[in-house]
């Protein structure tokens, strides 16, 4: 099956269709506030199924490491390890103590095993998220503060560029990481899009580093060369794309989760997962260090 123009993956309508990934042959995503964690197949459309439900909202997770079924996971107010066959297992409380209340959003593992979780308040006030990294054996650390909604982060293959996107300001930045600390350094700015564009929410790095881009409330996906400049848009229609992943079986499918959320009038195709096949694939999907559970 060859998707030439995005197609509507599933029945199901989300939320917020959000932290979409490719694990062990099959598409992993969540709707977000609701605090679910969801998978479905990648060869052919059918339902989502229902891995976990929290009851607290849901960013992303990321598998773990040499631990099939075990998911670390950017929820609530902190990091949470999701064992395959046990109850939510509290990691880090990040953000808890905000004088705004806050919440986790989005969130990935690099290819060096690190989880990186973003926070924002629930009012979406200006420099009240920030990015976090955790390290296993390592208090978290605060790598990016002053952010308003971030998204991303994205990274290439080799874990030495970093793309983080604030959603409000339209704006996405590159940063250099040391591979072997994470620390970042040389931050600075990708794309600065107007509001007629969209804001930049779910991010991918392709094989070819190129970065995809969902815009929400643009209606569209882009792919951009590692220089800044455009070089596809793919029209999708859903106003509010939020999340996307390269998958499928040779890892050239584009996944898009959309999002109903306030939006006054619905179409009949927002909040659905939608796919497309692109030329270039996408990377496999990084895992996570083990956590130390106290």
């Amino acid at each position: 099956m060859e998707l030439t123009e995005p197609t509507v993956w599933s029945t199901d309508r989300l939320e917020l269709g959000e932290g979409l990934r490719w694990v062990d042959d099959r598409l992993v995503l969540v709707d977000l506030l609701a605090g679910r964690l969801l998978e479905t197949d990648g060869d052919a459309p059918g339902p989502l199924r229902e891995l976990r439900r929290l009851d607290v909202p849901l960013g992303a997770v990321a598998p773990v490491a040499d631990r099939p079924g075990d998911w670390l996971a950017a929820a609530g107010t902190g990091v949470t390890l999701l064992p395959a066959t046990a109850d939510p297992r509290p990691i880090a409380d990040l953000v808890a103590d905000e004088p705004e209340p806050t919440r986790m959003n989005d969130a990935v593992a690099d290819p060096h095993g690190r989880f990186w979780a973003g926070s924002m308040t629930y009012a979406g006030v200006p420099g009240g998220g920030a990015l976090y990294q955790l390290t296993p054996g390592a208090a978290p650390v605060p790598a990016v503060t002053g952010l308003t909604i971030p998204n991303g982060p994205a990274f290439d293959a080799a874990g030495t560029t970093m793309y983080l996107a604030d959603s409000p300001r339209g704006e996405v930045d590159r940063f250099t990481v040391d591979p072997g600390t994470g620390a970042l350094h040389g931050r600075e700015p990708f794309l600065r899009l107007s509001p007629a564009d969209g804001s930049p929410d779910g991010m991918t790095v392709d094989a070819a580093g190129h970065l995809w881009v969902a815009l929400w409330g643009g209606s569209a996906v882009r792919r951009y060369r590692p220089d800044g400049t455009l070089d596809r848009e793919i029209r999708l229609p859903a106003e509010q794309p939020a999340g996307i992943c390269l998958g499928g079986p040779d890892l050239r499918r584009l996944f898009i989760g959309t999002a109903r959320l306030g939006l006054a009038a619905a179409g009949p195709v927002d909040g659905a997962l939608l796919a497309v096949d692109v030329p270039v694939p996408g990377l496999p999907t990084a895992t996570a260090a083990a956590p130390i559970v106290g």
